[in-house]
């Protein structure tokens, strides 16, 4: 499956990229496709494309606060989280994409 992510914190400093990290590892293992943005204290890295997007079957939203660009993913399979969830429990984020 292709899927693309976002994970986000108020300060956007380690829990952004750990929760980043463990998304891309789990999907690795589970045979999944996965691209992950950041947002937070610096910004908007690895900004997911529109090309991303149209080919993803389903989206991650791992995040604890309002996220830039939220209206990319009206129209797809979307699962939100909390980024605490996603970091604690990744591979039962990924079940619920099922």
């Amino acid at each position: 499956m292709k899927i693309v992510a976002v994970t986000a914190c108020p300060t956007g400093i380690a829990h952004t990229y750990i929760g980043a990290a463990k998304l891309e590892k789990a999907a690795k293992e589970l045979g999944h496709e996965i691209k992950v943005e950041t947002q937070g204290a610096m910004g908007v890295e690895n900004r997911l494309s529109d090309e991303d997007i149209r080919q993803a079957q389903a989206a991650i939203l791992a995040i604890d606060i309002a996220i830039e660009g939220r209206e990319r993913f009206d129209g797809l399979k979307t699962v939100e989280v909390r980024l605490q969830e996603a970091i604690k429990d990744t591979n039962g984020l990924f079940n619920k994409l099922k």
